[in-house]
């Protein structure tokens, strides 16, 4: 397994570990509170998704991959264009493709972020080069 990916795949076991913890620390703060569980959201936040994405590729291509997901997708991993039906944080069309980085590609930004910057690397030589196209074509 390459290295990154071995670092990516850990990270995302460290950080579901983490989010439960916190979501169980969260949960008895709540029902301490008297405010009802069912008003936490389940989806991850974008501030999570984009701390995933710190993690997952080098710092100075951070800022070049938050640009494009800003653009396509807002953070909002479960984002579809009703349209064309590209699907997730990069919207893969179609979003199946990003089932080649992991079953969970529907819900898991880990998952949608390792595809999404496999494809990058992969098509344009790295983020920064997929989003010069991106401000080229409004898409990438």
């Amino acid at each position: 397994m390459p290295p990154r990916l071995g670092f990516a795949l850990s990270f995302a076991a460290r950080f579901t570990a983490r989010k439960k913890s916190v979501a169980a620390a969260g949960a008895t703060l709540l029902a301490a509170s008297g405010v009802a569980l069912a008003a936490v959201p389940a989806q991850a936040a974008p501030t999570s998704a984009q701390a995933i994405a710190r993690q997952m590729m080098p710092s100075d291509q951070f800022q070049c991959f938050s640009k494009i997901v800003n653009h396509e997708s807002g953070w909002n991993p479960s984002a579809t264009n009703a349209s064309s039906g590209a699907y997730g944080l990069v919207q893969a069309l179609p979003g199946s493709k990003m089932a080649s980085a992991g079953a969970d590609w529907q819900t898991n930004p880990a998952t949608q972020i390792k595809w999404g910057l496999g494809y990058m690397n992969e098509r344009y030589g790295s983020p920064c080069g997929a989003w010069s196209f991106w401000q080229q074509n409004n898409w990438y």
